[in-house]
């Protein structure tokens, strides 16, 4: 194993040297470092696989969802499709708790639950304004 990593490191300094690295895209800008820490080093690999693969676990996915329902609700005129859209939303939420076998409590001091309530707010003013 040590002579592989030789001559990937030789090879390395050779294209260093011939000046390879220069134009690269992202020269001088900070990496991306993905936030892994909540996943088991022995699942990493293979939650990294399936991220690129374009895979999501269930409870990404529902949170994935419900934050495109939100951005729907937002340009929402109609009252009764918001009023859809808002069940839709609640059932998201349900799934999730039923997922985690846990109540999901978003307290109102919760930014998240202030973000929700503000664009709902903002939405519905906005509705009535061009109504009026």
């Amino acid at each position: 194993m040590y002579f592989i990593a030789a001559i990937a490191e030789s090879r390395i300094k050779e294209a260093e040297r011939k000046g390879e690295f220069e134009d690269l895209p992202t020269k001088g800008k900070p990496l991306e470092l993905e936030d892994d820490s909540m996943i088991p080093p022995e699942l990493r690999m293979a939650y990294k696989a399936l991220k690129n693969g374009g895979y999501l676990p269930p409870e990404m996915q529902l949170r994935k969802d419900i934050h495109s329902a939100l951005d729907l609700l937002e340009y929402m005129e109609d009252e009764k499709e918001r009023y859809t859209q808002m069940q839709k939303v609640n059932l998201l939420f349900e799934r999730i708790k039923n997922m985690r076998g846990k109540e999901i409590a978003i307290d109102e001091e919760d930014e998240y639950y202030k973000s929700i309530v503000e664009r709902i707010t903002l939405q519905s003013r906005t509705t009535k304004e061009n109504e009026g």
